[in-house]
C-alpha cells in the first residue's frame, strides 16, 4: 500500500484510540505538494483537503472537484479580500474568516454564485501583532454581524496558536470561547500538536506533513 495512505491510517487510528466525543475530520494539507502525490489519498476514498493560496487550488482542483463531487476543499491560509471571489468558487470551507471587510466580501460573492460555504472564524487568541485573527474582546459583535447580518455559516472557531508556547492553555480558551457562542465545530490541531487539540475537543484537524511527508 502506498506510504502517504499508510500514514493518513496511522493517524486515524491515533485519533480512534483518543475516544474523541465528536466525529474528528482530518483535513489532509496539500498545499505545495502536486497532483500526483495527492493522488493514493483521493483514490483512497479521503474527501477533506486544505490549501493556503487561492490560485494554486484552482489550478490543482477544478477538475479534480468536477470529476468528483464528494471533494471538500479547505482554504486554511490568509484571504486576502481580492481573491474572495475565486475562493467562493472553488472552496467548500473558509477556516480563516478574520475582518469585516472579508465577510461582507464572501458574502456578496456567495449570493452571486448561488453557494453557501462553512466558515470558521480566526482567533487571534495570543494577540500577536504579525498574526491574523479577531481579538477575543471582538469577537461576540463580530459572529454576531457575520451570522445575523450577512448570514454567514459560521460552523466554528479556529486558532493557531503562537510558536513555542504551551499549546494546552490557548486549545482550553478556544474550546471554551466555542462553547460560549454554542458552535458544534472547532478547527485547530496540525501535525505538531494535533493529538493535544483533539483532546481539548477539535472536530477539525490540518495535518500536512503526518501524511504526505516533509515539504521541498
Amino acid at each position: 500500500m502506498n506510504t502517504i495512505v499508510e500514514r493518513f491510517k496511522k493517524v486515524q487510528l491515533e485519533i480512534t484510540s483518543l475516544r474523541p466525543v465528536k466525529p474528528v475530520n482530518i483535513i489532509a494539507v496539500s498545499k505545495t505538494f502536486d497532483l500526483n502525490h495527492i493522488k493514493p489519498l483521493i483514490d483512497y476514498g479521503h474527501n477533506h483537503f486544505g490549501e493556503n493560496k487561492v490560485q494554486e487550488a484552482k489550478a490543482k482542483w477544478t477538475d479534480q472537484k468536477k470529476k468528483n463531487q464528494n471533494l471538500r476543499l479547505h482554504m486554511i491560509g490568509k484571504l486576502q479580500t481580492n481573491k474572495a471571489k475565486d475562493a467562493v468558487k472553488i472552496f467548500d470551507y473558509i477556516h480563516s474568516l478574520d475582518s469585516q471587510k472579508l465577510a461582507d466580501a464572501l458574502s456578496k460573492y456567495q449570493i452571486s454564485f448561488n453557494k453557501k460555504l462553512q466558515y470558521f472564524i480566526q482567533v487571534n487568541i495570543g494577540n500577536e501583532i504579525q498574526k491574523s485573527g479577531i481579538p477575543v474582546n471582538e469577537l461576540d459583535p463580530f459572529y454576531n454581524y457575520c451570522v445575523k447580518e450577512i448570514n454567514l455559516k459560521v460552523i466554528g472557531l479556529m486558532v493557531i496558536p503562537p510558536i513555542d508556547q504551551d499549546v494546552k492553555k490557548y486549545f482550553k480558551l478556544l474550546n471554551e470561547l466555542n462553547k460560549s457562542l454554542a458552535l458544534d465545530n472547532m478547527s485547530m490541531g496540525m501535525s505538531a500538536d494535533y493529538i493535544e487539540a483533539i483532546k481539548h475537543g477539535s472536530t477539525f484537524i490540518r495535518v500536512g506533513s503526518s501524511i504526505f511527508g516533509p515539504r521541498s
